[in-house]
């Protein structure tokens, strides 16, 4: 069997301009890709009212358990201003050792990496006991709706058993090897909206300014001392990321004030009880100052922790021996897909080195992706010998 190499695999995933939720043809083509190594594949399209339908893929070889399951996403974030980039961003070019490309680090060459891995893994192992199956979605940059949350419930309605999940986001902070995420915190967002009583900047008494009460809101919000963190989680944090009061005159009291906000929160919390806690203080501060609030909350996942179990030590001893690194099991950073992969598998993160995934420039180094390749198909031998 012929092997696919990573870095040509990786140059052509980046060729096709996926910007989230566009999908440019890339799903098709790693399903040709997938369909010549043996995969049984399905491209699965969702929709839902007001959201762009996204295209997924869903592959798997072999029907026996157990499956490991590889997930990642072909979508990406925008270029930005193309004249700031050193190469056109969807035509990559390896420069100095390194491949730039929109993607490249973020997440189209861990992708490559691993279809490579299996790939070899194939070509030594013609037969092996179990299943190895892949999760891509397009829609993972973005609203996260028509991607891996509809993929997990068509799985669970077709009881499609993953026993171990990998997932490919850039986890190192600077060296290849350095981390693997466990578990993430979650994430809770809100949009809030003071409506006062417009009145002359004069005649203060005759109207009620939204914009005081929504500072007093704002700094009781930030002086809440959630928690001091866990042991495997950093403390929850609250940050105010928009305040918004649409005046056109400057002698005018406006009626509305707005701002908006987001959690990050650890699993000493749910959605559910920190909404309850802040529509507490809402309700209190908005009663002494005759207001009224509108509240929305959009929560983007809770927070989990896969507890670590053979299979994740195994991975850590593999990163290891080929690194020379012990990687540290964290739960720092953002949220990913592995939120909603979750309620049907155990799992971790691993791939590249995080340090230019969004920016102008993004690059990997080739030597890591060789070294990641080397590592998924290390772990695909240890986990079905």
């Amino acid at each position: 069997m012929k092997t696919l190499n990573e870095l040509k695999l990786a140059k052509e995933l980046i060729k096709f301009p996926s910007i989230t939720p566009v999908d440019a043809g890339v799903m098709k083509f790693l399903d040709v890709k997938l369909k010549k190594l043996g995969f049984k594949t399905k491209i699965l399209e969702f929709k839902e009212k007001g959201f762009k339908p996204v295209k997924n893929l869903y592959a798997r070889l072999g029907t026996k358990e157990p499956n490991l399951c590889f997930a990642g996403h072909l979508d990406v974030v925008p270029p930005g201003n193309i004249k700031d980039w050193t190469i056109n961003p969807f035509r990559p070019l390896v420069k100095k050792g390194y491949l730039i490309g929109r993607g490249a680090n973020d997440m189209k060459s861990s992708i490559a990496a691993f279809v490579s891995a299996v790939s070899i893994f194939l070509s030594k192992n013609k037969k092996f006991d179990g299943s190895i199956s892949l999760l891509v979605t397009g829609d993972e940059e973005g609203d996260a709706i028509n991607g891996t949350r509809k993929v997990v419930e068509y799985l669970k309605k077709k009881k499609e058993k993953i026993n171990f999940c990998l997932v490919g986001e850039p986890t190192n902070p600077n060296k290849l090897g350095e981390m693997i995420k466990i578990g993430r915190r979650g994430s809770l967002t809100g949009k809030l909206t003071i409506l006062g009583l417009q009145g002359h900047v004069a005649y203060p008494h005759r109207a009620n300014n939204p914009s005081t009460i929504i500072v007093k809101v704002l700094k009781e919000f930030k002086d809440i001392k959630f928690d001091k963190g866990t042991k495997d989680f950093q403390p929850t944090n609250l940050e105010v990321t928009k305040i918004k009061i649409n005046n056109t005159a400057d002698n005018i009291i406006p009626a509305t004030a707005e701002a908006t906000f987001n959690i990050r929160f650890n699993n000493k919390h749910s959605s559910k009880s920190l909404m309850k806690r802040l529509n507490k203080i809402l309700v209190r501060i908005n009663k002494k100052n005759k207001s009224k609030f509108k509240i929305n909350y959009r929560v983007s996942g809770e927070s989990f922790l896969t507890k670590p179990n053979k299979t994740t030590f195994m991975i850590q001893n593999i990163i290891k021996k080929i690194t020379k690194i012990k990687p540290k099991l964290s739960t720092t950073g953002g949220t990913s897909d592995l939120r909603f992969i979750k309620k049907i598998s155990p799992g971790l993160e691993f791939g590249l080195v995080g340090k230019t995934m969004h920016k102008v420039d993004e690059a990997v180094s080739v030597k890591d992706l060789k070294n990641l390749t080397n590592i998924y198909e290390r772990i695909l031998y240890n986990y079905f010998k």
